[in-house]
């Protein structure tokens, strides 16, 4: 029995008295998409059906060719998909590979709000994480491993502390930051990573438009905040009392998981937040913020090379 697909091209190329159209039904005919499709819906196909469609398998036929040659297509993006609609051929267009992947990919960029953080971040992942194994340091492994223990556990309605990241610099503790952000944005959980020094820079010219208030209640509000190199530079009292000491009273309260890294352990984290800029002591409002971020994280010593020389 002869195929639809053949039969129709004969019947079309018949009727024709112009070459090139003859030649242009014969291409669109002996396309195997449209072979195909033809051949699967011949019960409800009749020959009449298909010279009246012909248009539809063209248009079928035409954009495929573009696509494949790289070229604008009527909808750029998306891929021409042959069906029966009402009894007639139609032409729905649904988005290519490429298109999904990409789309994808802004869905997870979406979902991990960045403030003055390296351009890298968006591709750091746990799989190209370097670990310490050769240099016999578990400290890697360990950081690596509550990460990813962090994520797989993650839940809204249960709250589990973050991590708090010490060590000297380029160990890896910025890198584990973005991986953890980027491996949470594909379970659908949004983070916030800031750098905290440039943070409190934008904070300041945030006064000045009047969006102090908005813009530190979003960072505080977020569902998962990670506070990148915390302790780096010298800390005013504003920084730390209206800026600091607030986000993370609201994210305690509210029980929001928190990240941080710093070249500084705790201990020498709360000895830092005691003395201001102004040489003023204050080690009751240094012990009230570490309160919080033990509250909020757990600590681990990320030890190692500095990935940054080699």
């Amino acid at each position: 029995m002869q195929s639809l697909s053949v039969a129709m091209m004969k019947r079309m190329q018949a009727q024709a008295n112009n070459q090139e159209y003859q030649k242009t039904v014969e291409r669109v005919f002996s396309d195997p998409q449209i072979q195909a499709f033809l051949n699967q819906h011949q019960a409800e196909l009749t020959p009449e059906s298909v010279q009246r469609d012909y248009s539809k398998l063209y248009e079928f036929f035409h954009e495929n060719h573009l696509i494949l040659q790289n070229q604008t297509s009527i909808a750029p993006g998306y891929q021409p998909k042959l069906l029966i609609n009402a009894g007639q051929i139609d032409v729905a267009y649904v988005p290519s590979a490429q298109l999904r992947a990409e789309q994808r990919a802004k869905e997870l960029r979406d979902r991990v709000t960045i403030i003055s953080m390296p351009k890298w971040l968006p591709a750091a992942n746990f799989d190209d994480f370097y670990t310490d194994e050769k240099q016999g340091s578990p400290s890697r492994n360990l950081a690596l491993e509550e990460a990813l223990k962090f994520c797989m556990n993650y839940s809204v309605d249960h709250f589990q502390p973050g991590l708090y990241l010490s060590g000297s610099f380029g160990v890896g503790k910025t890198y584990l930051l973005g991986a953890t952000a980027n491996e949470l944005a594909k379970r659908n959980v949004k983070t916030t990573i800031l750098h905290f020094p440039s943070f409190v820079v934008k904070m300041r010219q945030a006064i000045q438009n009047r969006t102090l208030n908005e813009e530190r209640d979003q960072v505080s509000q977020a569902p998962i905040l990670m506070i990148d190199d915390i302790g780096a530079d010298v800390m005013t009292a504003w920084a730390r009392d209206d800026l600091l000491a607030v986000i993370l009273e609201y994210r305690m309260q509210a029980e929001l998981p928190t990240f941080f890294s710093s070249n500084m352990t705790m201990n020498e984290l709360e000895n830092h937040l005691a003395e201001d800029n102004k040489d003023n002591v204050e080690p009751l409002k240094a012990k009230r913020i570490m309160q919080r971020i033990q509250y909020l994280s757990r600590e681990i010593d990320v030890q190692g090379n500095n990935l940054r020389m080699s």
